[in-house]
């Protein structure tokens, strides 16, 4: 963690020359967060302001150290603004015509037109890390004072830092990014006038979209900074929306809330409706975020593949398309891309093109700290598509952890904690090339947008991270080595077996919602759900594929495997744990076997009845039926049947609905998937 604030002290910065969307070309990243919890604001702002010496260095790890420790819980790192007397000043501000600084910190404005009595935020992103100290940010107000602000910070990488003026007046603003007579980063910013409503502007008609450039590695950052910040909570927490635009609308979390001053991130019918499922998620935050920002977006046909094919690709799409629909406004259009356009066009098979192919929508990563950052998504071989993000670093009594989100099928968004219960890989060429990967850079070439290929990505400075790595390992390869990314040092058995529970726990608990939500589409009145045949139960459309779980219920299946087989586990890899001395490999496998039982009874789920009581379940009991949630996706049936309720038990006598027995003949004859943990080949 020290090593974070020694770099900060390399960190130089500025430019006064702006990009398009208030982004200035200064280097790189970031943004900030909601519902920290005051603690760790306290402990920034205690810890640092202990440590203050003559010395700024010491001050800036200090403040570093202290950040680090208060961000283990998960939620972003918020600090105060300091005294007037405090030790810990920020910077000066320049003086003079303009910003003039070098460095690789890229200072950010939203919205992309500031006007007075609407909020201003102000982020700095970068490659590398970023003070820490409280008042690192001060902005000179258009009557000559200096007011430092209270930073909310997250990464990395990549590193951000972020702050709000909540009513700013009219005027030219100055902010720096320092401390003391280092000023790591600078911009002039001018607040106009208030405006009397938001504004409507006109489609383009050419195009999606109007986009100046390429992305650039500042870019790049400021998305993972943006992702990071709109989806965090504290680690203990597992936070869900009902649609992507809640999160979108949430002022506290969207640091790009109505950037274009159309308001469109209002409820409709001026703002943006956006519920993508688990494959369309990625996409429609990549295009968000190019749309608010005036960068380039592209998608691609791709086939799902079939036995013993691959998917791949064909006509390559983009933003540069003259929109198909009549919409009067450029929201209303960028809407319809994404719901029409891209939805209709992109699937779970575009995550899972071949890692040799350079006509994918994404590539694959090295399995690397800088690689595994928010925005990178997830494509398992089965058809889900998670989005990385956060990672929070290994500690001395807690593994390394990575966050990230999905949507499900019914418009849901909700974080995942990485484990191998439900990040499921397997190396298969008919499944095509699963795993971590990136959004493919587009450049733009005598007027038209085409994709890097994968050398050029391997060769470029702004990426450099194209790598075959994680499918040249084996799967039990594959697996280790992203434990070894996550937490380097050896993990503690006892640790290890709590924190794999957890993940166990949190996979349940996000059954629930579903089973529920389907259980409702039928209270209302709706018409038993078609199930449809064969490998298809997995990818449809349509009522089955919003409210049955056959994809997440076979991932729960798995996952199940997976916390039973701990114990074993790490008695075949001592090395990879750190051994209690004095006790062989087979004695804390006994040990661990206990805690097990021990933890599995601890740990109680509630679901609701079909009658709407409430019954509880332990994490035992949903270990114990596993063979019975072979036969649980059907959204026909009543919830108890769903959760396994024995046949004539108490907890079944409140059930009065069961699937037709033509669907249950045929649950029955895919039971053997479910039963051997393996998904059938499409087509």
């Amino acid at each position: 963690m020290l090593r974070w604030a020694l770099l900060a002290l390399c960190l130089v910065a500025c430019s006064d020359r702006p990009l398009p969307g208030g982004r200035s070309r200064v280097g790189e990243r970031g943004e900030a967060s909601p519902e920290t919890p005051a603690a760790a604001a306290t402990a920034v702002v205690s810890s640092a302001t202990a440590s203050a010496t003559a010395s700024p260095t010491a001050a800036v790890i200090a403040a570093g150290a202290a950040a680090a420790g208060a961000a283990r819980a998960g939620a972003l790192r918020t600090s105060t603004p300091p005294g007037s007397g405090d030790a810990l000043a920020g910077p000066e501000v320049p003086a003079g015509e303009g910003c003039a600084a070098r460095g690789d910190v890229a200072l950010f404005v939203s919205p992309a037109t500031p006007r007075a009595g609407v909020p201003l935020r102000i982020v700095a992103v970068s490659s590398r890390p970023l003070p820490a100290t409280p008042g690192a940010l001060v902005v000179r107000t258009p009557q000559g004072g200096s007011v430092p602000l209270a930073l909310t910070q997250g990464g990395g990488p990549p590193w951000w830092s972020s702050a709000e003026i909540a009513s700013p007046a009219a005027g030219s603003y100055r902010a720096a990014l320092g401390q003391g007579a280092e000023v790591l980063a600078c911009k002039d910013i001018s607040v106009a006038e208030a405006a009397d409503a938001p504004s409507w502007r006109a489609p383009p008609g050419s195009a999606a979209w109007r986009s100046a450039g390429t992305w650039t590695a500042a870019d790049e950052d400021l998305y993972a900074a943006w992702i990071e910040r709109l989806f965090d909570a504290p680690l203990a927490e597992q936070p869900s929306w009902r649609a992507l635009h809640e999160v979108l609308r949430d002022q506290r979390r969207n640091f790009l809330h109505n950037h274009l001053g159309q308001g469109e991130d209002d409820p409709p019918p001026r703002g943006l409706s956006l519920d993508p499922d688990c494959a369309d998620l990625p996409y429609f935050l990549r295009a968000y975020f190019a749309f608010k920002l005036g960068l380039p977006f592209g998608f691609s046909a791709c086939t799902r593949g079939g036995p013993s094919v691959s998917p791949g690709c064909g006509r390559f799409r983009s933003s540069d398309e003259r929109p198909t629909s009549k919409a009067r406004s450029a929201v209303q259009a960028f809407n319809h891309f994404l719901r029409v356009t891209v939805a209709d066009t992109v699937h779970s098979g575009s995550g899972r093109v071949p890692s040799t192919s350079d006509e994918g929508d994404y590539y694959p990563v090295a399995l690397t700290a800088e690689s595994l950052r928010p925005g990178t998504i997830f494509a398992d071989p089965y058809g889900h598509v998670l989005m990385v993000a956060k990672r929070l670093p290994q500690t001395a009594d807690a593994g390394g952890v990575l966050l990230a989100v999905d949507g499900q099928p019914d418009g849901t968004v909700a974080r995942r904690r990485y484990w191998r219960g439900n990040f499921l890989f397997a190396l298969d060429p008919s499944l095509g090339g699963p795993g971590f990967k990136r959004f493919r850079p587009l450049v733009r070439e005598r007027g038209r947008l085409r994709r890097l290929t994968n050398d050029e990505i391997a060769q470029h400075p702004a990426y450099g991270d194209y790598s075959r790595d994680q499918h040249l390992r084996g799967v039990e390869g594959f697996y280790d080595k992203v434990d070894a990314v996550l937490s380097p040092d050896p993990l503690d058995p006892q640790r290890a077996l709590l924190e794999t529970v957890q993940a166990l726990e949190e996979q349940v608990r996000g059954r629930v919602l579903s089973v529920r939500n389907g259980q409702e589409y039928l209270a209302k009145g709706n018409a038993s759900v078609d199930m449809p045949k064969g490998a298809e139960i997995f990818e449809t459309v349509g009522p089955w594929e919003d409210f049955s779980t056959p994809s997440r219920d076979l991932r729960l299946l798995i996952a199940i495997d997976v916390v039973r087989g701990l114990p074993a586990r790490v008695e075949r890899l001592p090395a990879r744990y750190a051994m209690p001395p004095g006790r062989s490999p087979s004695q804390v496998r006994a040990e661990l076997e206990g805690a097990l039982g021990r933890e599995l009874q601890a740990r109680q789920i509630t679901y609701p009845r079909t009658d709407g009581s409430e019954h509880t379940l332990t994490l035992a009991d949903v270990v114990a039926r596993a063979e019975a949630l072979e036969m649980a996706y059907n959204p026909n049936d009543c919830a108890e049947v769903r959760w396994g309720a024995p046949e004539g038990s108490d907890e079944a006598r409140t059930c009065t609905r069961r699937a037709p027995w033509s669907q249950r003949i045929k649950m029955q004859r895919y039971r053997g998937w479910f039963r051997d943990r393996l998904r059938p080949p499409r087509g």
